[in-house]
């Protein structure tokens, strides 16, 4: 062992930990997105090619794989671009609530605006920005800078009102927009399932950790967009705990797990709430 230590030096060393580090946290950065299987493939398919050659004594090829790093690593920036835009927005994030009280009054707010929204099949797009910043989607609409108020945020999205036609942001605590302009998902698979506006939902979570609600103006349907994921079929009281377990700032990757534990987003449980939500027209917005 030690023989092996000083044969690969205390620098190599440094370096095999320091790479072990950082593959580690990028596994750990994409585990659960959209990018995740793509990561894996690109790498199992680049392992195997270089061992073929290396094994079958293939030089000509493995040299040209070697070759083609540079072009694989900007294929890597192309592909994985939503996923390494957000992390680099997250260097700067800063805290969005100063109080339990304040997130607690802003979350029955929304919670009781949304319900009011539901029961009487009002479509209703919210975002709630958290530590990444959403001001170009703030600009795109008419600023209100208002506080968060059921009455308020309700009369907002009712039809034939100037401002009903698309999303609200909350920010620090107020509205700050209205008729704001979501980007949508390119998610191909989404396309088929599900009308605009949740589309809208799921690409805001894409590019930020903002948490996008959506009411369905077909079937008053609630559903959450969070990280790129759509929870489908949720109630007053199952929104009201998903609210909490994101906005209470919490560690990151605590998140996801707390939610699961609370509302059961395992793939049985998010099937369960699709069951309940997908009585929604295929194409509705």
């Amino acid at each position: 062992m030690l023989e092996t230590t000083l044969a690969i030096g205390w620098t190599g060393l440094f370096e095999i930990l320091v790479l072990t580090i950082a593959f580690y946290y990028i596994f750990l950065f994409f585990r659960g997105t959209r990018g995740a299987q793509v990561l894996i493939g690109m790498l199992l398919l680049i392992t195997v090619l270089l061992t073929m050659t290396y094994l079958l004594n293939l030089s000509q090829l493995n040299w040209l794989l070697r070759r083609l790093s540079v072009y694989i690593a900007a294929g890597f920036v192309i592909i994985f671009q939503p996923e390494i835009r957000r992390a680099l927005a997250e260097l700067g994030r800063q805290p969005v609530f100063t109080s339990n009280t304040d997130k607690r009054t802003i979350i029955d707010s929304v919670v009781q605006a949304v319900t009011h929204l539901a029961d009487h099949k009002v479509g209703a797009l919210i975002a709630i920005e958290r530590e990444i910043g959403t001001r170009g989607v703030r600009d795109s609409g008419v600023t209100i800078d208002a506080p968060v108020i059921p009455e308020l945020l309700s009369t907002i999205f009712y039809p034939h009102t100037p401002l009903h036609d698309g999303g609200v942001v909350i920010h620090a605590g107020r509205i700050m927009a209205a008729s704001c302009v979501f980007p949508l998902s390119q998610r191909l698979e989404l396309h088929k399932n599900i009308g605009t506006r949740h589309r809208a939902a799921v690409g805001l979570s894409e590019e930020t950790d903002a948490v996008v609600i959506v009411v369905s103006e077909e079937t008053g349907a609630i559903s959450v967009s969070y990280r790129g994921r759509l929870s489908r079929g949720l109630d007053g009281e199952r929104l009201r705990r998903f609210l909490t377990a994101l906005l209470r700032g919490s560690q990151e990757d605590n998140v996801w797990r707390r939610m699961q534990e609370q509302l059961d987003l395992t793939p049985e449980g998010i099937a369960k709430s699709e069951s309940r939500g997908n009585k929604e027209v295929p194409h509705a917005s």
